[in-house]
């Protein structure tokens, strides 16, 4: 294979010997034109010329051949006697020889140097190539986009035909159907050996194709086989290395960076097992113990207690089942909403309703009534879960009604975009830094010594996002903290007698 064969200089678009034939016909042409006004020096001049554009336009042999054909048409046209090809005295006779020499000098010198200035191109597009392909992988997130990119560049740069194979995690190959036995024997192999096979390797070296593989020892994901190669093509042969060894990297990147997100994963999920096991100890344990506490006073004990410790006995029952009802009820749906991709079926509801409903049953805990509400007539209907929107208001007046003491304030507000309901308290304030901290799960807030397993505003943001929406945390002037949450109106409302 020829390196230089994928950059060819422009003149070999003409057959070599069209334009030897015309360079020493302008130069006989010219000779004659100025035959009674220069001297021969001068016209020999004219077929050096002719030489020097061969020498540098065509290859080795065309332009030593100009040269040969240059000194015979000077001693032919105009070296005495004429149109001969005697030569009549021993100067001319020298200045012929020199004259041929000084030809066959500079096609030789012209040749190197335009060989050296067609790989110093070949070597810059090489490396345009590299650093364009290094730039492309930079980005890539997908094993195939670089599978992809890694071909194009190989037969770009290769007249092949080139054969890209990657490594499965079981040791084969994923290549093309029809690939011959040969061929995959040579891929093996070049991933076993961890070095490149094929001419000028010193592997194989009776291939007609570089086996080279993806990377380096226990890195090596794949391997690359070039065909139509020659054992001289050095630059070539590490161009191809280079190339080779950024899809191996590309590759063994996303292979670790796969690793790594499964690690963290995994960790994750350990990490919130494990907080959800210390959460089961003391929430769900503590209660229990108090409920079975409670049941067993009544059951062995009931005829010698009075009504009053079996009230309160009977009250310990059913505040304790309560609290273990909420954490279970805010569990499974937290899981839910996770495990489910946060897709939930909607309908058309209105937000008056649930407030309503919700206020009813919040109020009956609510004896001291520091709950008000002010929720404007004519509200947009919202696409919701109505069970999910209840149960996110309620967890939000819970909270208010446990960690503050003072006026609870809920606040439904509308734009033309998007539906507004705040939950604003006088309760100690949370410091900025807790801000983000406070929703996630099992996180609980030092604001009282009131249990709780964490949950609630975790689920409450995860609702709120479900429905395209999101939770706020806002503090308030004067002191206490407004939970906001807000989402997306549909201005597309239905005809309310189709709801």
């Amino acid at each position: 294979m020829n390196p230089l064969a994928g950059n060819p200089p422009t003149s070999r678009t003409v057959h070599p010997w069209v334009v030897v034939t015309a360079l020493l016909a302008a130069a006989t042409v010219g000779g004659l034109l100025l035959d009674r006004h220069v001297s021969l020096t001068s016209q020999a001049m004219l077929y050096v010329l002719a030489v020097v554009i061969s020498s540098y336009t065509l290859s080795l042999w065309p332009s030593v051949i100009c040269a040969l054909a240059s000194v015979t048409a000077l001693n032919f046209f105009f070296v005495p006697p004429r149109w001969t090809f005697e030569v009549e005295s021993r100067e001319h006779l020298i200045s012929l020889f020199t004259m041929l020499l000084v030809a066959l000098v500079i096609s030789h010198l012209a040749a190197g140097l335009r060989r050296k200035s067609e790989l110093a191109d070949l070597s810059a597009t090489r490396a345009h190539r590299l650093q364009m392909l290094a730039t492309g992988l930079a980005d890539i997130s997908l094993a195939q986009a670089v599978v992809e990119k890694g071909q194009r560049a190989l037969d770009d740069a290769f007249g092949g035909p080139n054969t890209l194979a990657t490594r499965r995690d079981d040791g084969s190959l994923v290549v093309s159907s029809g690939e011959p036995e040969n061929l995959l024997d040579g891929l093996m192999s070049c991933m076993r050996e961890g070095a490149a096979l094929g001419p000028g390797t010193g592997r194989w070296p009776g291939l007609n194709a570089w086996y080279i593989p993806l990377g380096t020892g226990e890195q090596v994901q794949g391997a690359v086989c070039i065909e139509n190669v020659a054992a001289a093509d050095t630059d070539g042969r590490e161009h191809a290395e280079a190339l080779c060894a950024l899809l191996g990297q590309c590759l063994w990147r996303l292979k670790l960076t796969s690793a790594m997100k499964l690690s963290l994963a995994e960790t994750q999920r350990q990490q919130v097992q494990s907080t959800y096991l210390a959460a089961i100890s003391h929430d769900l344990r503590t209660p229990l113990a108090a409920v079975l506490g409670a049941a067993s006073a009544l059951h062995s004990q009931g005829d010698k207690l009075g009504d009053a410790e079996k009230d309160r006995l009977l009250e310990s029952i059913i505040r304790e089942t309560g609290y273990l009802s909420t954490v279970t009820e805010n569990t499974l749906q937290l899981v839910h909403l996770s495990n489910a991709g946060q897709f939930v079926v909607r309908g058309w509801e209105s937000m008056e309703e649930i407030v309503g409903a919700v206020l009813s049953r919040v109020r009956q805990r609510d004896t001291s009534r520091r709950i008000t509400s002010k929720v404007p007539e004519g509200l947009p209907l919202i696409e919701a879960d109505p069970v999910l929107i209840s149960q996110l208001v309620a967890n939000l007046l819970d909270n208010a009604l446990k960690y503050s003491e003072g006026p609870i304030n809920l606040v439904v507000s509308v734009t033309p975009l998007r539906l507004e309901l705040s939950i604003k308290d006088r309760g100690t304030e949370i410091p900025l830094e807790q801000h983000a901290i406070i929703f996630q799960p099992y996180a609980r807030s030092d604001r009282s010594g009131q249990r709780g397993a964490g949950l609630g505003l975790a689920l409450c943001r995860a609702i709120a996002s479900a429905h395209g929406g999101e939770l706020t945390l806002r503090s308030r002037k004067g002191g206490g903290n407004s939970f906001t949450f807000s989402m997306p109106v549909n201005p597309l409302q239905p005809r309310l007698d189709l709801v």
